[in-house]
């Protein structure tokens, strides 16, 4: 396989924040993700954020302080973001109501297509705009 390789799985991504500690207490709250503060092996002095669910995480960049290397056009809230979960999606909803969690598409569960077959969303935006699925 001269060139070519084949990706196994996502490790994790960068979201760009306006504010770290909205950040976390959205995902951790409302989520359940676990936040891990971690330094940089290039700059142990450099705190770090990311918030961990799964085998995956999500590194946090504070917009306007992000590490680099970076992407070309960082921008907050220009992600869209499905995550899945065991949870039964009508529990899911309830949550989000109970919250006070504006739920998108008609505050409705709705029928999409995922990665490998048929889910059940429910929409919402985090606190930086990202489409959360």
């Amino acid at each position: 396989m001269t060139g070519k390789f084949a990706v196994r799985s996502l490790d994790h991504l960068v979201l760009t924040v306006r504010s770290i500690p909205e950040t976390v207490d959205f995902y951790t709250t409302h989520l359940g993700m676990r936040h891990e503060v971690f330094t940089s092996p290039k700059d142990p002095s450099v705190e770090r954020h990311a918030l961990l669910f799964g085998t995956q995480k999500i590194n946090l960049h504070l917009s306007g302080k992000e590490f680099e290397p970076k992407a070309q056009n960082v921008k907050t809230g220009s992600a869209d973001l499905c995550f899945l979960t065991d949870e039964n999606v009508d529990k899911v909803h309830q949550a989000f109501q109970d919250a006070k969690i504006e739920v998108l598409e008609g505050d409705q569960v709705v029928d999409r297509t995922g990665a490998v077959g048929k889910i059940r969303s429910v929409y919402v935006r985090d606190p930086d705009g990202n489409l959360i699925e």
